[in-house]
């Protein structure tokens, strides 16, 4: 009895669009964000927002109690109050001495005073000068100690450094900060306006990149919606995941919408190569590897199995590209059925 001819399936060499990418799970952040601290210590009186809320530069977050940084410049306003009383005494003595000094230089002509007496009226002159110079610096140094008593004052009002959300409150109302070595913080700013993806690229791959590629992701929660930037940098400094090696290749993407979020997960895809039109066949039509991209290749022609020889360019996952070896339309064969008894 005859067998049954070999069944073959078959797909027809066609021209269309094809990419190489890498693919790479990654975490989305925020490009610019900004923990607002308190540079006073004290109670936090007041706190304007709720974290959500969205906030302009300048509009005023919260207020730590003002009280001890009024008193602090009641006090040096006080002090220089004081200090300005003495220089006008000061100044008054010291025009009295020079007064003097002149009547004893006058009278030291005529000889009606002693050289001891113009010593004395002399040197009381410069003792005067040197208070007055003395208090002037003073109240310099308390001048100064005002203004930072009132930038102190200043300080207990904490206002936005930019326009953002506030993702992140740290510190509650009626708590007590204490800015003694490093500002505490108070809450935390974000610019969602535009977002920064985070993808983790191991370290087979990550040779293949670099910044100004074309890059794109999606997200769990719409993965029909794309979302394209260009990429920006690869993080020298790796991670290590289960003894994996992974670096982070980053690119910002605009939210005007702001659909995306912090910490959201990211399915990101980076354009390593795209060939227009190419000529195209399935991975899985690729047989024997013959050399550097040159495989076998079985082609279907007049109902007879035929070998070939090709070269292959870009890949992906799914298909290769023909560079030789092929024509547009030739049938190649990726699977056989086998032969049975009639």
């Amino acid at each position: 009895m005859a067998p049954t001819p070999v069944q073959f399936q078959t797909v027809k060499v066609a021209n269309r669009d094809l990419q190489q990418n890498v693919l790479a799970t990654g975490k989305l952040d925020a490009v610019r964000k900004v923990d607002v601290g308190a540079q006073v210590s004290g109670q936090l009186e007041k706190l304007y927002v709720e974290i959500g809320d969205q906030v302009k530069q300048g509009q005023l977050l919260a207020m730590i109690d003002p009280q001890q940084a009024q008193n602090q410049i009641k006090e040096v306003e006080a002090t220089l109050q004081d200090l300005n009383a003495q220089l006008g005494q000061a100044k008054a003595e010291l025009q009295l001495a020079a007064v003097t000094l002149r009547r004893q230089q006058d009278l030291a002509k005529l000889q009606a005073v002693s050289r001891q007496d113009l010593d004395q009226a002399s040197t009381a002159l410069a003792v005067k000068k040197a208070q007055v110079e003395t208090i002037n610096a003073q109240i310099n140094k308390t001048k100064a100690s005002l203004d930072t008593a009132n930038i102190n004052l200043d300080y207990t009002k904490i206002s936005a450094p930019m326009d953002g959300d506030v993702v992140q409150i740290t510190t509650l109302q009626g708590q007590t900060v204490i800015a003694a070595q490093q500002a505490p913080n108070i809450l935390t700013l974000a610019d969602m306006s535009t977002m920064l993806v985070n993808a983790q690229v191991s370290e087979a791959d990550v040779i293949h990149l670099k910044p100004g590629m074309k890059a794109s992701f999606t997200v769990l929660g719409d993965p029909e919606k794309r979302f394209d930037g260009v990429l920006k940098d690869i993080q020298p400094t790796p991670e290590k995941v289960n003894d994996a090696i992974f670096y982070s290749a980053r690119f910002e993407v605009p939210n005007p919408d702001r659909l995306l979020r912090l910490q959201m997960t990211a399915q990101v895809s980076i354009q390593l190569a795209n060939v227009p039109q190419a000529m195209v066949i399935p991975l899985s039509a690729l047989g024997d590897e013959l050399g550097t991209n040159r495989y076998q290749v079985a082609v279907l022609k007049d109902g007879k199995e035929e070998k070939r020889e090709v070269t292959i360019g870009i890949r992906n996952n799914v298909d290769a590209q023909v560079i030789s070896g092929l024509n547009v339309g030739d049938e190649i064969i990726v699977s056989r059925g086998g032969t049975e008894e009639a």
